[in-house]
């Protein structure tokens, strides 16, 4: 996907993103303390910070954190939300080039992102940027596809109703994380998370997807009334679950 494209896909989702994505299990923080040495003095740059969900986990563990953001939107968003944190830095950058200095930084992350990078040309500026051995670390919440009824029928209406649902689907492989890592080793670990939606809650979940059509698109009003008949069969009291499985693969760099 042109990398353009990927920048700006999210432009007009940023508050239905704001609201209604998930953060992080906490296990995460703790995971990346135990096994990587994570402390707050620590200086990380978090790509693609978006919104800043991750980023603020990062601060909020004491770290100085680089959020670097292409998509003017989502940097502006971060920058609102993450105003009270002074260890903030807001940068217009990409994963390929971020602007940061050489060995500026002790860690590198990117939540649910990583798919959207070119990996050849960030892993290159990963190493430039990271201090001799600094860690990289990728994560993502994957929505569980198949483990309820009704979670199969979100996931036909968004293989019915989406755009490219198929195209940038971000379940992991190894052979995708390895481009990132090569020749270093990595770990991985993984935690389950959930969320609950009234329908109001489902709706914004639903279009702050990059492949949901919008309000102009063919297909949006056909799946807002597909999205209301799957939310009234499987609601309980007033409440459907989201699954997910948080998966983060984490090593130092080479």
């Amino acid at each position: 996907m042109p990398a353009s494209n990927a920048t700006s896909r999210f432009s007009d989702r940023v508050k239905n993103y704001v609201r209604y994505r998930p953060g992080y299990p906490s296990e995460v923080i703790d995971t990346l303390k135990a096994e990587s040495g994570l402390k707050p003095e620590h200086v990380i740059a978090d790509i693609a910070s978006g919104t800043g969900i991750w980023t603020r986990a990062l601060l909020e563990n004491g770290n100085q954190v680089f959020g670097v953001e292409p998509n003017r939107d989502m940097r502006l968003a971060g920058e609102r939300l993450l105003a009270d944190f002074s260890a903030f830095r807001s940068v217009t950058g990409s994963a390929e080039a971020t602007a940061l200095p050489d060995q500026s930084v002790d860690f590198v992350t990117a939540a649910q992102a990583g798919h959207w990078f070119d990996r050849r040309r960030a892993r290159r500026e990963f190493v430039r940027i990271l201090k001799p051995v600094g860690w990289l670390v990728l994560l993502w919440n994957v929505r569980d596809t198949d483990s309820t009824p009704f979670l199969r029928d979100y996931e036909q209406l968004l293989l019915t109703y989406g755009t490219d649902c198929k195209e940038v689907r971000h379940e992991r492989t190894t052979s995708v994380i390895l481009e990132f890592f090569d020749p270093a080793p990595f770990k991985e670990r993984v935690f389950p998370m959930r969320q609950e939606f009234d329908y109001v809650g489902l709706k914004g979940r639903l279009l702050s997807s990059s492949y949901a059509p919008d309000r102009n698109h063919p297909n949006h009003a056909a799946m807002l009334r597909e999205l209301r008949r799957i939310f009234d069969k499987h609601q309980q009291f007033d409440r459907v679950l989201f699954e997910y499985t948080t998966r983060i693969y984490f090593g130092q760099m080479t």
